[in-house]
């Protein structure tokens, strides 16, 4: 007797799983999210109809499923969309209108889309100007700013932190100066606050002038240095060491004083990147400090990456209003030049004080 009630029990439970199932099935078939008006579609999804077509057809290798019944490539898009742009749990997301997807379906589809933009997407969309003739479209950039620097400049460079699940290895590494776990993302941006390159592979507790130490950025700036290319420089704050190219301000100058204007100049010119990761956290509410990425750090690192892509995508095609801009301030550690930067950082003080006697003074 008792056999046969467990038995009942267990095929009540498979029936009502299927027909679960089969209910999903039929929402996502009958609600079409395309169908809302351009306004709404926006606000849920942060981006138009017409991107999200594109990017499904860009990742058509990487999502298209085997079966019949799969999983659209355009849904799993919007699947992904909406959880960056909440940065809610799972569940709540596939039960939202036009999704309808079971947890496990919805946690696929993430990891699915967002390693599809990392593979296909990020390295079209995220560019840092390699060539003369890309570095040099950069310093026209800059230079017709609302706030310029000097010419020569091609970036601003900073880092923000991006809060994340306390990993089970390392975890001492993930903990920052604000006390919470976190990976720290270094970007670079221009004037127009576009993601020129993104690192999102360093533990928080890592200072920023450490990351730009080991990045593929300041080796490319590096090299240029040494061929020759002598007049083209980063803008950062004093996070940041000083190098031949990558200017930083100057610290307590008495106000009227060239090195004075030095500072006023190079802050003004470097607020683009704050302001870009008003927008990014703003808009992919994932990343910002109010939410924690649930996944490894490597995951989390993806995620920032497919967010910055999306980012660039957006800004490429006007997909935002400038004025909903809402700037995030960072602070940042002050370090100390490592004894093996001495040089080059005496080398990068001889082209500060060249810049600040020829432009400020």
């Amino acid at each position: 007797m008792a056999f046969e009630f467990v038995a009942n029990n267990l095929t009540q439970n498979v029936t009502a799983s299927s027909a679960s199932r089969i209910d999903r099935r039929l929402l996502r078939d009958i609600d079409d999210p395309f169908e809302l008006e351009h306004a709404e579609f926006k606000k849920l999804y942060r981006v138009s109809p017409d991107i999200v077509m594109g990017i499904a057809d860009r990742l058509h290798e990487n999502l298209r499923g085997q079966r019949i019944s799969a999983i659209s490539e355009e849904k799993q898009v919007l699947c992904a969309l909406r959880f960056y742009a909440t940065g809610c749990y799972q569940r709540p997301v596939g039960e939202q209108w036009g999704i309808s997807m079971s947890q496990s379906s919805i946690s696929r589809c993430i990891h699915r889309v967002t390693d599809a933009i990392n593979e296909k997407v990020l390295f079209d969309e995220i560019k840092f100007p390699m060539t003369q003739e890309e570095r040099q479209a950069a310093k026209e950039v800059f230079s017709s700013a609302p706030a310029p620097f000097v010419g020569g400049t091609i970036g601003a460079i900073d880092c923000t932190h991006v809060s994340i699940l306390a990993p089970k290895v390392h975890e001492e590494a993930y903990v920052n100066h604000h006390g919470y776990h976190s990976i720290n993302v270094q970007m670079i941006c221009d004037p127009n606050l576009k993601i020129l390159n993104v690192n999102a592979k360093f533990p928080g507790a890592r200072h920023d002038a450490y990351i730009w130490s080991s990045c593929a950025a300041r080796r490319a700036m590096q090299r240029a240095h040494e061929n020759g290319n002598r007049h083209m420089f980063l803008i950062g704050d004093s996070g940041y060491p000083l190098e031949p190219w990558l200017m930083t301000p100057l610290p307590n100058q008495p106000e009227g004083t060239p090195k004075f204007r030095y500072n006023e100049t190079l802050c003004k010119a470097r607020n683009p990147i704050e302001r870009s990761f008003g927008v990014l956290k703003g808009t992919w509410r994932c990343l910002s400090r109010q939410r924690v990425l649930l996944y490894e750090p490597g995951f989390a690192g993806k995620i920032v990456n497919a967010c910055s892509t999306l980012h660039n995508i957006r800004l490429r095609e006007q997909s935002f209003d400038i004025d909903d801009i809402d700037p995030i301030l960072v602070e940042h550690a002050v370090t100390n030049s490592e004894e093996t930067f001495n040089s080059i950082s005496s080398a990068g003080k001889r082209v500060q004080e060249r810049l600040i006697a020829n432009v400020f003074s």
